[in-house]
């Protein structure tokens, strides 16, 4: 498994130039079953970043652009009444695919934001009365620019919940910058790119890592993560039993991408800050804590021997 994910890595680094760190873990959010949230500013590399995702791993790709004026229609579908039938029929919307970019996602409304929570959370949409299941693996990847950019929605705290992960890609290094300037341009090497993976591995790898073994001692540590997080003075509020959850299975998918079918400390310590940076405040501001802040704050939990 290790060889596999190193190679996609690669592929990725193809198009994507300098952000190894970042292709791992959006590969290791994926895995576990869980969403992605990019924030940054606009012209990093949110949107290529989603595309060659979902071509190396050939997946089916949907790309919606969050405005405004978007309707939660415009995501799940419409009934379009048939004159000829005299009955109305549910044409689907973009959200029926395997990965779903939903491109600038805090342009749009709460209210249409908050179109995604059932798919995201239950792999299922609710329409007129109408359950219906979506493609697996069902994969969001949302980008989102800073607020204090115009014309932009904060996400309502359930829905930032909804994502497993949530990364910043950054400007890239001086020579990977220089690489850009001078390579071929990103959009021709993405459409020669070929899938890395065949149809159903990727649901393969999500079973798989289900079975990945956590020992007593590393769900100890992981209870004293949550635990801290509820006592210390350093939080608004601590992190839920949801929250627990999303550490784990993104810490078994580290371990299973990095070839082993068991979790160690090191497992957890690498998802923390990008599995519940989005998820606490600091109790003097309730503002997000810098992730160098707040890993200085997690040092302070013993790590088991």
């Amino acid at each position: 498994m290790n060889e596999q994910f190193e190679y996609i890595v690669k592929q990725i680094s193809r198009v994507v130039l300098g952000k190894e760190s970042q292709a791992r873990l959006a590969l290791t959010c994926l895995f576990a079953g869980g969403h992605l949230l990019i924030e940054d500013l606009p012209g990093i590399g949110k949107t290529t970043l989603a595309k060659v995702l979902a071509k190396c791993l050939g997946l089916q790709f949907q790309r919606l652009q969050f405005t405004s004026d978007m309707l939660p229609g415009d995501i799940l579908g419409v009934s379009i009444f048939d004159q000829q039938t005299g009955a109305f029929h549910f044409h689907r919307g973009p959200i029926f695919t395997q990965v779903l970019l939903a491109d600038e996602i805090n342009r749009a409304t709460p209210k249409t934001q908050s179109a995604l929570l059932e798919a995201m959370e239950e792999g299922q949409v609710t329409f007129e009365g109408k359950t219906r299941t979506l493609e697996q693996p069902f994969f969001v990847i949302a980008t989102q620019n800073p607020l204090e950019y115009a014309g932009t929605f904060p996400l309502p705290e359930s829905q930032m919940d909804r994502f497993l992960m949530r990364i910043e890609l950054g400007y890239p290094g001086r020579s990977a910058e220089k690489s850009i300037l001078q390579g071929r341009d990103p959009q021709m090497i993405l459409e020669e790119m070929t899938a890395c993976m065949q149809d159903g591995e990727v649901c393969e790898i999500q079973k798989k890592i289900d079975s990945v073994h956590t020992s007593d001692a590393f769900v100890d540590y992981l209870q004293a993560v949550l635990h801290f997080t509820r006592t210390a003075n350093h939080f608004h509020v601590g992190l839920s039993p949801r929250a627990g959850l999303a550490l784990s299975r993104a810490a078994r998918s580290w371990a299973c991408l990095h070839g082993r079918d068991y979790t160690i400390p090191e497992d957890l310590q690498q998802v923390l800050p990008w599995v519940v940076g989005h998820r606490l405040r600091s109790a003097e501001d309730r503002m997000e804590i810098p992730r160098k802040q707040l890993m200085d704050i997690f040092s302070e939990i013993p790590v088991p021997l």
